[in-house]
Protein backbone atom coordinates (compact mmCIF):
# COMPACT_ATOMS: atom_id res chain seq x y z
CA UNK A 1 0.00 0.00 0.00
CA UNK A 2 1.59 3.54 -0.91
CA UNK A 3 1.95 6.38 1.79
CA UNK A 4 -0.89 8.17 0.17
CA UNK A 5 -3.73 5.35 0.95
CA UNK A 6 -1.83 4.47 4.19
CA UNK A 7 -2.84 7.61 5.21
CA UNK A 8 -6.00 8.31 3.96
CA UNK A 9 -7.03 4.83 5.18
CA UNK A 10 -5.59 5.61 8.62
CA UNK A 11 -7.79 9.32 8.72
CA UNK A 12 -10.68 7.24 7.37
CA UNK A 13 -10.89 4.99 9.97
CA UNK A 14 -10.95 7.58 12.49
CA UNK A 15 -13.52 9.41 11.11
CA UNK A 16 -15.56 6.02 10.12
CA UNK A 17 -15.53 5.53 14.03
CA UNK A 18 -16.26 9.03 15.07
CA UNK A 19 -19.33 9.02 12.52
CA UNK A 20 -20.66 5.64 13.77
CA UNK A 21 -20.35 6.57 17.52
CA UNK A 22 -22.78 9.98 16.12
CA UNK A 23 -25.04 8.14 14.45
CA UNK A 24 -25.50 5.31 17.34
CA UNK A 25 -24.97 7.14 20.69
CA UNK A 26 -27.58 9.15 22.51
CA UNK A 27 -25.97 12.20 21.57
CA UNK A 28 -27.66 15.34 20.73
CA UNK A 29 -27.03 19.00 19.72
CA UNK A 30 -29.43 22.05 21.35
CA UNK A 31 -29.63 25.17 20.10
CA UNK A 32 -28.27 26.95 21.58
CA UNK A 33 -25.23 24.50 22.80
CA UNK A 34 -25.95 23.02 26.25
CA UNK A 35 -22.48 22.51 28.44
CA UNK A 36 -22.92 18.78 28.38
CA UNK A 37 -23.27 18.12 24.88
CA UNK A 38 -20.29 20.65 24.25
CA UNK A 39 -18.01 18.65 27.06
CA UNK A 40 -19.29 15.47 25.00
CA UNK A 41 -18.48 17.13 21.86
CA UNK A 42 -15.09 18.12 22.90
CA UNK A 43 -13.97 15.16 24.48
CA UNK A 44 -15.04 13.25 21.41
CA UNK A 45 -12.85 15.81 19.41
CA UNK A 46 -10.13 15.31 21.49
CA UNK A 47 -10.04 11.10 21.30
CA UNK A 48 -10.27 11.73 17.77
CA UNK A 49 -6.82 13.76 17.42
CA UNK A 50 -5.28 11.13 19.92
CA UNK A 51 -5.94 8.37 17.97
CA UNK A 52 -5.20 9.96 14.81
CA UNK A 53 -2.06 11.12 15.80
CA UNK A 54 -1.31 7.68 17.69
CA UNK A 55 -2.11 5.83 14.21
CA UNK A 56 -0.11 8.56 11.92
CA UNK A 57 2.66 7.83 14.56
CA UNK A 58 2.73 4.16 13.56
CA UNK A 59 2.41 4.66 9.95
CA UNK A 60 5.33 7.05 9.78
CA UNK A 61 7.84 5.36 12.11
CA UNK A 62 9.65 3.99 9.40
CA UNK A 63 10.32 7.51 7.67
CA UNK A 64 11.49 9.29 11.16
CA UNK A 65 13.86 6.13 11.49
CA UNK A 66 15.28 6.90 7.98
CA UNK A 67 15.55 10.73 8.66
CA UNK A 68 17.39 9.77 11.86
CA UNK A 69 19.71 7.59 9.96
CA UNK A 70 20.00 10.47 7.28
CA UNK A 71 21.19 13.45 9.68
CA UNK A 72 23.82 10.97 11.44
CA UNK A 73 25.33 8.74 8.29
CA UNK A 74 28.95 8.43 8.20
CA UNK A 75 30.99 6.95 5.33
CA UNK A 76 33.74 6.17 7.23
CA UNK A 77 31.67 4.08 9.63
CA UNK A 78 30.07 1.21 7.12
CA UNK A 79 27.13 -0.94 7.87
CA UNK A 80 24.77 1.78 9.06
CA UNK A 81 21.20 0.09 7.51
CA UNK A 82 17.63 0.45 8.27
CA UNK A 83 15.64 -2.80 7.78
CA UNK A 84 14.05 -3.53 4.56
CA UNK A 85 10.44 -4.94 6.00
CA UNK A 86 7.03 -4.98 3.98
CA UNK A 87 6.17 -3.55 0.97
CA UNK A 88 5.04 -0.15 -0.85
CA UNK A 89 6.45 3.34 -0.95
CA UNK A 90 8.29 3.45 2.27
CA UNK A 91 10.02 0.30 2.27
CA UNK A 92 11.02 1.00 -1.27
CA UNK A 93 12.29 4.16 -0.06
CA UNK A 94 13.99 2.85 2.66
CA UNK A 95 15.89 -0.26 0.27
CA UNK A 96 16.36 2.81 -2.45
CA UNK A 97 18.41 4.55 0.28
CA UNK A 98 20.37 1.37 1.40
CA UNK A 99 21.46 0.79 -1.81
CA UNK A 100 22.48 4.35 -2.33
CA UNK A 101 24.82 3.98 0.54
CA UNK A 102 26.30 0.90 -0.50
CA UNK A 103 27.14 2.26 -3.40
CA UNK A 104 28.37 5.40 -2.03
CA UNK A 105 30.80 3.63 0.76
CA UNK A 106 32.01 1.51 -2.42
CA UNK A 107 32.90 5.02 -3.83
CA UNK A 108 34.48 6.41 -1.30
CA UNK A 109 36.86 2.90 -0.59
CA UNK A 110 37.58 3.25 -3.62
CA UNK A 111 38.17 6.80 -4.09
CA UNK A 112 40.46 6.88 -0.73
CA UNK A 113 42.79 3.73 -1.98
CA UNK A 114 43.68 5.81 -5.02
CA UNK A 115 44.23 8.82 -2.50
CA UNK A 116 46.10 7.23 -0.31
CA UNK A 117 48.46 4.94 -2.85
CA UNK A 118 49.48 8.97 -4.46
CA UNK A 119 50.56 10.28 -1.23
CA UNK A 120 52.50 6.61 -0.54
CA UNK A 121 53.86 7.19 -3.77
CA UNK A 122 54.73 10.94 -2.89
CA UNK A 123 56.09 10.19 0.43
CA UNK A 124 58.50 7.50 -1.36
CA UNK A 125 59.48 10.29 -3.86
CA UNK A 126 60.45 12.55 -1.26
CA UNK A 127 62.09 10.51 1.01
CA UNK A 128 64.21 9.14 -2.17
CA UNK A 129 64.91 12.76 -3.34
CA UNK A 130 65.94 14.01 0.58
CA UNK A 131 68.27 10.63 0.93
CA UNK A 132 69.78 11.21 -2.72
CA UNK A 133 70.02 14.84 -2.57
CA UNK A 134 69.50 16.62 0.24
CA UNK A 135 71.80 13.82 2.23
CA UNK A 136 74.32 13.72 0.05
CA UNK A 137 74.63 17.29 -0.35
CA UNK A 138 74.52 17.99 3.53
CA UNK A 139 77.27 14.72 3.95
CA UNK A 140 79.96 16.83 1.27
CA UNK A 141 79.38 19.74 3.10
CA UNK A 142 80.50 18.19 6.55
CA UNK A 143 83.77 16.51 4.59
CA UNK A 144 84.26 20.31 3.33
CA UNK A 145 83.83 21.61 7.08
CA UNK A 146 85.92 19.23 8.28
CA UNK A 147 89.09 19.76 5.80
CA UNK A 148 88.78 23.35 6.67
CA UNK A 149 88.56 22.47 10.40
CA UNK A 150 91.56 20.92 9.86
CA UNK A 151 93.15 23.39 8.52
CA UNK A 152 92.25 26.52 10.23
CA UNK A 153 93.85 27.76 13.28
CA UNK A 154 92.12 29.02 16.15
CA UNK A 155 89.59 30.61 17.72
CA UNK A 156 88.60 29.91 13.25
CA UNK A 157 88.68 25.82 14.11
CA UNK A 158 86.30 25.82 17.05
CA UNK A 159 83.46 27.62 15.21
CA UNK A 160 84.31 25.50 12.13
CA UNK A 161 84.03 22.15 14.59
CA UNK A 162 80.15 24.07 16.00
CA UNK A 163 79.32 24.75 12.78
CA UNK A 164 80.06 20.71 11.69
CA UNK A 165 77.92 19.67 14.56
CA UNK A 166 75.16 21.58 13.84
CA UNK A 167 74.96 20.24 9.63
CA UNK A 168 75.76 16.78 11.35
CA UNK A 169 72.67 16.84 13.61
CA UNK A 170 70.47 18.79 10.53
CA UNK A 171 71.65 15.58 8.70
CA UNK A 172 70.60 13.04 11.13
CA UNK A 173 66.96 15.33 11.22
CA UNK A 174 66.79 14.92 7.54
CA UNK A 175 67.21 11.00 7.69
CA UNK A 176 64.62 10.48 10.37
CA UNK A 177 62.76 12.38 8.48
CA UNK A 178 63.25 10.31 5.24
CA UNK A 179 62.70 7.13 7.51
CA UNK A 180 59.49 8.58 8.70
CA UNK A 181 58.41 9.07 5.04
CA UNK A 182 59.22 5.52 3.87
CA UNK A 183 59.54 3.27 6.25
CA UNK A 184 62.05 1.07 5.03
CA UNK A 185 62.64 -0.98 7.77
CA UNK A 186 59.29 -2.53 6.82
CA UNK A 187 60.25 -3.60 3.41
CA UNK A 188 63.05 -4.86 4.60
CA UNK A 189 62.47 -6.67 7.82
CA UNK A 190 59.24 -6.80 8.82
CA UNK A 191 56.02 -5.10 10.91
CA UNK A 192 57.15 -5.78 14.12
CA UNK A 193 60.86 -4.88 13.61
CA UNK A 194 59.70 -1.58 12.00
CA UNK A 195 56.84 -0.58 14.75
CA UNK A 196 59.63 -1.44 16.90
CA UNK A 197 62.35 0.96 15.80
CA UNK A 198 59.23 3.69 15.27
CA UNK A 199 58.60 3.21 19.02
CA UNK A 200 62.47 3.71 20.44
CA UNK A 201 62.76 6.18 17.67
CA UNK A 202 60.10 8.32 18.81
CA UNK A 203 60.70 7.44 22.50
CA UNK A 204 64.16 9.21 21.97
CA UNK A 205 62.81 12.00 19.94
CA UNK A 206 59.81 13.12 21.55
CA UNK A 207 60.70 11.87 25.34
CA UNK A 208 58.00 10.38 26.34
CA UNK A 209 57.70 6.69 27.46
CA UNK A 210 56.71 4.02 24.98
CA UNK A 211 56.21 0.35 26.35
CA UNK A 212 55.62 -2.04 23.68
CA UNK A 213 53.56 -5.41 24.02
CA UNK A 214 53.86 -7.08 20.86
CA UNK A 215 52.74 -11.41 20.27
CA UNK A 216 55.04 -13.49 19.08
CA UNK A 217 53.99 -15.56 16.22
CA UNK A 218 51.82 -13.44 14.36
CA UNK A 219 50.47 -14.23 11.11
CA UNK A 220 51.85 -13.39 8.08
CA UNK A 221 49.94 -10.02 6.62
CA UNK A 222 49.87 -8.58 3.25
CA UNK A 223 52.14 -5.43 2.34
CA UNK A 224 48.95 -3.10 2.52
CA UNK A 225 47.76 -4.55 5.82
CA UNK A 226 51.58 -4.08 7.52
CA UNK A 227 51.58 -0.93 5.70
CA UNK A 228 47.93 0.51 6.94
CA UNK A 229 49.06 -0.84 10.56
CA UNK A 230 52.13 0.75 10.97
CA UNK A 231 50.71 4.25 9.77
CA UNK A 232 47.83 4.17 12.31
CA UNK A 233 50.29 3.65 14.71
CA UNK A 234 52.69 6.56 13.58
CA UNK A 235 49.65 8.60 13.60
CA UNK A 236 48.17 7.57 16.52
CA UNK A 237 51.81 8.27 18.50
CA UNK A 238 51.95 11.77 16.88
CA UNK A 239 48.60 12.36 17.91
CA UNK A 240 49.05 11.39 21.99
CA UNK A 241 52.33 13.52 21.79
CA UNK A 242 50.85 16.79 20.29
CA UNK A 243 47.60 16.94 22.11
CA UNK A 244 47.31 14.38 25.20
CA UNK A 245 50.09 15.69 27.20
CA UNK A 246 50.88 12.30 28.09
CA UNK A 247 53.53 11.19 29.75
CA UNK A 248 53.15 7.43 29.13
CA UNK A 249 51.86 5.55 25.97
CA UNK A 250 51.81 1.48 25.23
CA UNK A 251 51.66 -0.36 22.07
CA UNK A 252 50.18 -3.27 21.17
CA UNK A 253 49.91 -5.50 18.62
CA UNK A 254 47.96 -9.17 19.34
CA UNK A 255 46.92 -11.83 17.35
CA UNK A 256 43.32 -12.84 18.50
CA UNK A 257 41.27 -15.40 16.86
CA UNK A 258 40.48 -14.41 13.03
CA UNK A 259 41.91 -10.91 13.24
CA UNK A 260 45.25 -9.02 14.49
CA UNK A 261 44.86 -6.14 16.62
CA UNK A 262 46.58 -2.84 17.11
CA UNK A 263 46.32 -1.17 20.16
CA UNK A 264 47.61 1.96 21.55
CA UNK A 265 46.84 3.56 24.23
CA UNK A 266 48.24 6.92 26.08
CA UNK A 267 47.73 8.36 29.75
CA UNK A 268 46.56 11.54 28.62
CA UNK A 269 43.70 14.14 29.52
CA UNK A 270 40.83 11.90 28.07
CA UNK A 271 38.07 14.84 26.78
CA UNK A 272 34.64 11.88 27.73
CA UNK A 273 34.16 11.77 23.61
CA UNK A 274 37.27 12.01 21.44
CA UNK A 275 37.44 14.82 18.76
CA UNK A 276 37.52 13.37 15.25
CA UNK A 277 40.14 15.36 13.67
CA UNK A 278 42.00 14.94 10.71
CA UNK A 279 44.28 12.76 11.97
CA UNK A 280 41.42 10.12 13.36
CA UNK A 281 39.78 10.67 10.05
CA UNK A 282 42.99 9.59 8.21
CA UNK A 283 43.22 6.87 10.20
CA UNK A 284 39.38 5.70 9.49
CA UNK A 285 40.21 5.88 5.44
CA UNK A 286 42.86 3.86 6.06
CA UNK A 287 41.26 1.15 7.80
CA UNK A 288 38.37 1.10 5.08
CA UNK A 289 41.23 -0.15 2.00
CA UNK A 290 41.96 -3.13 4.54
CA UNK A 291 37.81 -4.14 5.77
CA UNK A 292 39.36 -3.16 9.27
CA UNK A 293 37.70 -1.44 12.31
CA UNK A 294 38.80 1.03 14.16
CA UNK A 295 37.66 2.57 17.55
CA UNK A 296 38.58 5.49 19.41
CA UNK A 297 37.96 6.21 23.15
CA UNK A 298 38.16 8.71 25.77
CA UNK A 299 36.75 7.83 29.06
CA UNK A 300 37.25 10.66 31.58
CA UNK A 301 40.73 11.25 33.33
CA UNK A 302 41.44 7.87 31.50
CA UNK A 303 43.81 8.91 28.10
CA UNK A 304 42.35 8.11 24.72
CA UNK A 305 42.71 4.38 23.60
CA UNK A 306 43.00 3.73 19.23
CA UNK A 307 42.82 -0.36 18.69
CA UNK A 308 42.33 -1.26 15.46
CA UNK A 309 41.07 -4.80 14.61
CA UNK A 310 42.12 -6.33 10.95
CA UNK A 311 40.80 -9.11 9.85
CA UNK A 312 43.09 -12.01 9.13
CA UNK A 313 44.39 -11.76 5.77
CA UNK A 314 47.43 -14.26 4.51
CA UNK A 315 49.94 -13.34 1.82
CA UNK A 316 49.37 -14.82 -1.25
CA UNK A 317 51.91 -17.66 -2.00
Amino acid sequence: MSLFWRVFALNAVVLGSATALLLWAPVTVSVPVVLTEALILVAGLAVMLVANAAMLRIGLAPLDRLTRLMATVDLLRPGQRLPERGRGETAELIRTFNAMLDRLEHERASSSARVLLAQETERRRIAQELHDEVGQSMTAILLALERAADDADEPLRGDLRQVQEITRGSLDEVRRLARRLRPGVLEDLGLISALTSLTGEFSTHVGLRVVRRFDTGLPELDDQTELVLYRVAQEALTNAARHAEASRIEVSLRHTGEAVVLTVVDDGRGSGVAREGAGIRGMRERALLIGATLDVSSPPQAGTQIRLTVPLVRKQP
